[in-house]
């Protein structure tokens, strides 16, 4: 695996085997940071990574200039790797915490520029994510919660749904606090 932008763009890094991840796709990453680069300052966000997995979406950040970035993992392996590959980068302002993500959501007393979560897609509870962000109020004023899911799943109702990007059988929902007219909202 790699980074694919900013300060450490090309560098590589190799998860270990047998944890229970599945990366986002580089072709789908690019097309995630282009459309986040277009709307956000990376050095001005606070940033939230849940399922943190191999921790590529956090080192995206970070490398893009964050220095504010808490991901969340809830299988120790993932996490220790996670932590180590931090370190190893001299990662700065990356949190890392092995800890159920729903147990976090609800007990979160912090607001993020920009929330990413790539849960398992057959997580029976996957639906549920977007409605429990916004209930606890995570989302900061102007912010963005970004849901990658596969086609399984329809978020096009949902009162907070802003717009999502395709790429393959990935797809990336971006939901927002301030609901958005019928008209302007886009699926690509």
């Amino acid at each position: 695996m790699r980074i694919i932008g900013g300060k450490l763009k090309a560098i590589r890094f190799q998860p270990p085997q047998n944890i229970p991840t599945r990366p986002t796709t580089d072709f789908a990453k690019e097309g995630l940071f282009n459309i986040i680069n277009h709307n956000f300052n990376f050095d001005n966000i606070k940033v939230l990574d849940l399922f943190g997995g191999t921790g590529s979406i956090s080192y995206e950040f970070s490398s893009r200039g964050c220095t504010d970035i808490t991901t969340i993992e809830i299988f120790p392996k993932c996490a220790a790797f996670i932590k180590k590959t931090v370190e190893e980068l001299k990662l700065t302002g990356v949190k890392v915490y092995q800890r159920d993500v729903f147990d976090y959501i609800q007990n979160c007393n912090q607001q993020f520029d920009v929330i990413f979560a790539g849960p398992p897609y057959p997580l029976e509870n996957l639906d549920t994510i977007p409605d429990l962000v916004f209930h606890y109020k995570l989302v900061e004023g102007q912010g963005w919660f970004i849901l990658e899911h596969n086609p399984d799943h329809n978020f096009e109702k949902h009162p907070h749904f802003y717009r999502s990007k395709n790429y393959g059988t990935t797809i990336f929902s971006i939901f927002v606090n301030e609901v958005i007219p019928e008209a302007e909202t886009a699926t690509d």
